[in-house]
């Protein structure tokens, strides 16, 4: 079960005007699972994407990044699960570029308006004709109020569909911004997560949207970790309609821009922590903030290499205060100036370590109560600047060798 994790109730999910969300049964993999999505979107849309730094990027992401330098407008996303179309070489690309162009033949628009993606299994053919044949199913099954079940439809390993809305006001318009995201195991985006979707009713530009989701990405979905593998298929998706009728945002100056993007990473950074309260067999829900840093940089490299370590996760499930496993993450981050004598290690509000080894007033019982809990943040002083950051992660337990040594089952 994932930890401290309430999914959003259906009717709590906000429909946003101009997006319509369709699912149906495609027997991608399985049969009976929702495991296709269409989304319509209006005209006027503006889209942006960011993708997968992985050189063995999937054929949709390809595709993706190639439809979107183009100057028309996206007419619909397509989305699978049960098969990531990925090392799948120029096979994979046709199968894709088919999905596109039956799409866009029932939709009356251009191949080029539709973003393909998919997510499951690396290295095994697309069963394109699969999708072909459900499209017409999900099309129909298209509405503006059916978030539920699109989060439902993008799941894999996921135990739970994540989703969330939140609202704000522009120059006195009511603003919804609605997304979701997939995601449980191979999480370490170096840029996204597994699949994210959000979408807002504001107006925006395309160029001042890119920026709004890079920040939004920098603040969540990549400051999340489950097991340090970034997946071939990353890829997060932001969509602004304008049917809020709130004035166009056009540039970072607008006075509506920080409003908006503080929703849409509100929206993002709660999805990024939903994969890993949802992480594939995941107890424990950790906070690592590295503070005290020259730079951000470096605090990022503390922080991952804690968040990272098999070694630090295994204790966190076993709730054993290891904490000598945590100074060695820290020690081998990578800072070759580290001054150790200046760093303060604390679990929970327990002091651990200080002046270069563990803090004489430290009991161990005190360390084993912080370790029960649930959740539990780590927190590492540098004394050697300003800079700071957070990054969530959380334990390794046996069932997340079982549940990844039996995924092709």
């Amino acid at each position: 079960m994932p930890v401290n994790l309430v999914p959003t109730k259906a009717e709590e999910l906000l429909p946003v005007k101009g997006v319509a969300l369709g699912v149906a049964e495609a027997g991608v993999r399985k049969a009976n699972r929702k495991d296709l999505l269409v989304v319509r979107l209006a005209d006027g849309a503006t889209v942006a994407g960011v993708f997968t730094q992985n050189r063995f990027c999937a054929a949709p992401v390809i595709l993706c990044k190639e439809h979107l330098a183009q100057v028309r407008p996206v007419r619909a996303l397509v989305v699978n699960t049960g098969n990531a179309n990925a090392g799948t070489g120029e096979d994979g690309l046709a199968r894709a570029r088919k999905s596109c162009a039956e799409l866009s033949a029932l939709l009356g628009c251009d191949s080029a308006q539709i973003l393909p993606f998919s997510t499951g299994v690396i290295m095994e053919p697309l069963p394109v004709d699969r999708i072909v044949a459900a499209l017409p199913l999900a099309l129909a099954d298209c509405r503006e109020n059916n978030w539920a079940n699109a989060a439902e439809a993008i799941m894999t390993t996921d135990t739970v569909p994540k989703a969330c809305t939140r609202r704000t006001k522009l120059g006195g318009k009511s603003v919804t911004v609605t997304g979701m995201a997939k995601g449980a195991g191979m999480i370490h985006p170096g840029m996204a997560t597994m699949l994210g979707f959000v979408a807002t009713d504001a107006a925006v530009s395309r160029d001042a949207l890119q920026k709004m989701l890079a920040q939004a990405t920098a603040r969540s979905f990549n400051r999340i970790t489950v097991d340090g593998d970034t997946s071939t298929n990353d890829s997060f998706i932001l969509i602004a309609t304008g049917a809020a009728g709130a004035s166009a945002i056009d540039s970072e100056r607008h006075p509506d821009y920080a409003a908006l993007a503080a929703a849409v990473t509100e929206v993002a950074v709660w999805l990024a922590q939903a994969i890993i309260r949802d992480g594939e067999g995941a107890t424990k829900f950790i906070t690592v903030q590295v503070q005290g840093g020259k730079t951000e940089g470096e605090c990022s490299q503390i922080a991952y290499a804690i968040a990272h370590s098999p070694l630090v996760k295994t204790a966190f499930f076993a709730s054993d205060p290891n904490l000598g496993r945590l100074l060695c993450a820290i020690g081998y981050a990578g800072i070759p100036d580290l001054d150790v004598g200046r760093v303060k290690l604390y679990l929970g509000d327990v002091l651990v370590a200080t002046d270069g080894g563990r803090n004489p007033a430290y009991r161990e019982e005190d360390g084993q109560r912080v370790m029960q809990q649930s959740e539990i943040t780590v927190r590492v002083e540098l004394a050697r600047g300003a800079a700071e950051t957070t990054v969530w992660t959380c334990d390794l337990s046996h069932d997340y060798v079982s549940i990844n040594a039996d995924y092709r089952s």
